[in-house]
């Protein structure tokens, strides 16, 4: 399918997704139906030259893409400046889970070492090799870790950033890429200040005279305006790595935002949030494509989908969301809090209990009177089948979103409670 008619549906589902976004899930079933089949039919209507054939191989192309959307995030930095811990806070895992990048006081690091995230693959951390040494050359230095293969450079320095970062910085500038500098361990910048002055301490203040002098050697440097985080990886949610997650994800554009906003962990309500919002603009294309692509007639229910694309996004959802056993089994680990008791606060099935029968069971759900409220609707020929078919989907994949999300928020304030008492 060439990019020109992806390009078409996609301006298509902009047009109309404000619509189906708005429309009120409170109205009585009968109204809602029927503003819901106009929505559709609209959509389908911007492709009449086309044929639902076409539209729907455009739309699971589209998935396709998103699904094939590689990411490559390179992390460098001096030996021991906290790049392999940095890695693991990213993928919250401590550094004894499953798939940590290995730390250590000396280099651990003597090439490019790829960590994937778990449940996102093609979203991928590397470790570059550290930058301490005295002849350390920038330009020499990238070619050795293949350059070409990043999108982005997050340089990691636990003390002031030094020449070799800023030399390091001014080629991948000079190569055209993207750069942001991170001061790590300043969770033991903050007890070493406490200890020393009790009386004057203020974090606050503390925290600005580091950004203040990160800033002032860069720089000096000739970094004109650096982007610079302060942060701790044993406490990953404090200090500016929000504001470093939130930056990288603005900074990325199209299906490259979306899959590193779906890897994240739920670093914190407002991701789960902006990963249900992201996931609603893809049910559209899902239920598209389970409408219109190899339709199966499935016993007890009128009207045809492919099962297969709905059981692989619900289980998809569920990864997303961190809900699957190895998310929670490293959040356990990482908070010491009993996975059995992780797994208590979650209403939606289990993600071995999802099949064929439950996708089946929640579809009868929603189409559950469908024959009274198609009864007086206007013929819409051959589009109505379908257009049935897609609302059904739609509505049991936003159904199912709904409770993933809110078992996620659920998980994290249960994790996040034992992790304070942990740390009294």
């Amino acid at each position: 399918m060439d990019m020109e008619s992806i390009s078409v549906l996609m301006k298509g589902l902009v047009l109309i997704s404000a619509p189906m976004e708005a429309l009120d899930l409170g109205l009585d079933p009968k109204e809602l139906f029927n503003d819901s089949i106009k929505v559709f039919q609209e959509f389908m209507d911007l492709f009449k030259d086309k044929g639902q054939a076409e539209v729907a191989s455009i739309a699971q192309a589209e998935l396709e893409l998103f699904k094939s959307t590689i990411l490559n995030i390179a992390v460098t930095g001096e030996t021991g400046a906290g790049k392999s811990s940095f890695i693991n806070a990213l993928r919250e895992l401590t550094a004894e889970g499953d798939g940590a990048a290995p730390t250590g006081v000396t280099e651990t690091t003597a090439e490019p070492t790829v960590y994937p995230y778990p449940n996102h693959p093609n979203v991928r951390l590397w470790d570059l090799p550290g930058i301490s040494a005295p002849d350390f050359e920038p330009n020499t230095y990238l070619e050795q870790v293949n350059f070409e293969r990043y999108d982005f450079f997050v340089i990691i320095a636990s003390e002031r950033f030094k020449c070799n970062h800023t030399a390091l910085a001014q080629e991948i500038e000079r190569m055209g890429k993207r750069f942001y500098f991170v001061r790590s361990k300043v969770d033991e910048d903050l007890r070493n200040e406490e200890r020393d002055h009790p009386r004057t301490f203020s974090q606050e203040s503390i925290l600005q005279r580091l950004r203040m002098d990160c800033r002032k050697h860069l720089q000096k440097a000739g970094i004109s305006n650096p982007k610079i985080f302060l942060l701790s990886s044993c406490e990953f949610t404090k200090y500016d790595a929000p504001g470093l997650v939130k930056t990288l994800q603005d900074d990325l554009q199209g299906l490259q935002r979306l899959a590193f906003l779906l890897s994240l962990p739920n670093l914190s309500a407002e991701i789960i949030e902006e990963k249900k919002a992201a996931m609603q603009k893809l049910i559209w294309l899902i239920s598209l494509a389970s409408a219109l692509v190899n339709v199966i007639p499935i016993p007890r229910l009128s009207v045809a989908c492919d099962i297969r694309i709905l059981l692989g996004s619900m289980i998809a959802f569920y990864k997303y969301f961190g809900l699957d056993d190895g998310s929670l089994a490293n959040l356990a680990r990482q908070t010491g809090k009993p996975i059995a008791e992780l797994k208590a606060v979650i209403i939606s099935p289990r993600e071995e209990e999802i099949n064929r029968d439950v996708v089946i069971k929640r579809l009868l759900k929603e189409e559950k009177g469908l024959p009274k409220l198609t009864a007086n609707l206007p013929v819409l020929g051959p589009m109505l089948t379908a257009g049935i078919s897609f609302l059904t989907t739609y509505f049991m994949l936003m159904s199912f979103l709904d409770e993933v999300a809110e078992d996620a928020k659920r998980v994290r304030k249960t994790a996040l409670k034992e992790d304070k008492k942990k740390r009294k």
